[in-house]
C-alpha cells in the first residue's frame, strides 16, 4: 500500500465527524479517505514563500520560446483643438489668509463619584 493507513484513518475520522458521526458508513468514509490520502501523496510539495517558483533560466528559456504577442493597431483619435486662452489657466491671486475660526470651549469634566 502506497499511502499510510494512519493518514487514511485520520481522513476517515474527519469525514465521519463532519457528517455528524453516522452509524454504518465506515466503509464509505474509508474509501473517500483513501482517495484523499492518495491525492495528497501525489500533490507536489509546497515551496517556501520566498523560494522562486521557476529557476531564472527556465523563465528566460520559456520567454524566448514564446512569440511576442502582437496587439491590434488601434488608431488614436486626434485631440480636439483648444483655444489658446483655455490652454493655460490664469494665474491665481496670492492667497489671502483667513482669521482662524474660534474653537468651542471644552465641557468641564464631571467630578469622580466617590
Amino acid at each position: 500500500m502506497s499511502v499510510s493507513d494512519k493518514r487514511i484513518e485520520e481522513f476517515a475520522y474527519y469525514l465521519w465527524e463532519s457528517e455528524g458521526r453516522p452509524e454504518g458508513k465506515h466503509l464509505e468514509h474509508w474509501q473517500k479517505a483513501h482517495k484523499l490520502a492518495e491525492a495528497e501523496a501525489l500533490a507536489p510539495a509546497k515551496l517556501p514563500r520566498n523560494a522562486p517558483k521557476k529557476p531564472k533560466d527556465a523563465v528566460a528559456a520559456e520567454a524566448a520560446s514564446k512569440p511576442a504577442a502582437k496587439k491590434a493597431a488601434v488608431p488614436k483619435k486626434p485631440a480636439a483643438a483648444k483655444p489658446a486662452a483655455a490652454a493655460k489657466p490664469a494665474a491665481k491671486p496670492a492667497a489671502v489668509s483667513k482669521p482662524a475660526a474660534e474653537k468651542k470651549p471644552r465641557t468641564p469634566k464631571k467630578p469622580a463619584a466617590t
